[in-house]
């Protein structure tokens, strides 16, 4: 099974994001990164886990689990509803009207 390392490293590539970008959005130095993806034993803090699921579209529990290899649409879901959560009003009514306007063309 993959580890913590391994899991950011994949994602962070799939998602087409070097290490400097990436570090900048979790609020890292490239340095913390390439220890986060690279030593055998890694401990990061549980605001930097969260900043990482965060900005790679995943779950803290889903990066911490060394069971599980791959995200599932489970953990997708939960990521982008612990995100949604976090918007303000205005921006939440504008992704609902859009939910609602690709609702109505699914069920034509």
């Amino acid at each position: 099974m993959p580890t913590l390392g391994e899991k950011v490293r994949t994602l962070r590539k799939k998602a087409g994001l070097t290490l400097e970008q990436f570090a900048e959005q979790i609020g890292a130095s490239k340095s913390s990164v390439w220890e986060l993806e690279n030593k055998e034993k890694a401990r990061p803090s549980a605001d930097r886990i969260n900043e990482v699921a965060k900005v790679l579209g995943v779950t803290p529990e889903f990066l911490m689990n060394d069971d599980v290899a791959e995200p599932s649409i489970d953990v997708a879901d939960e990521a982008f509803f612990r995100k949604y959560q976090s918007l303000d009003t205005g921006v939440k009514q504008q992704l609902q009207e859009i939910l609602s306007v690709l609702d109505k063309k699914a069920g034509s």
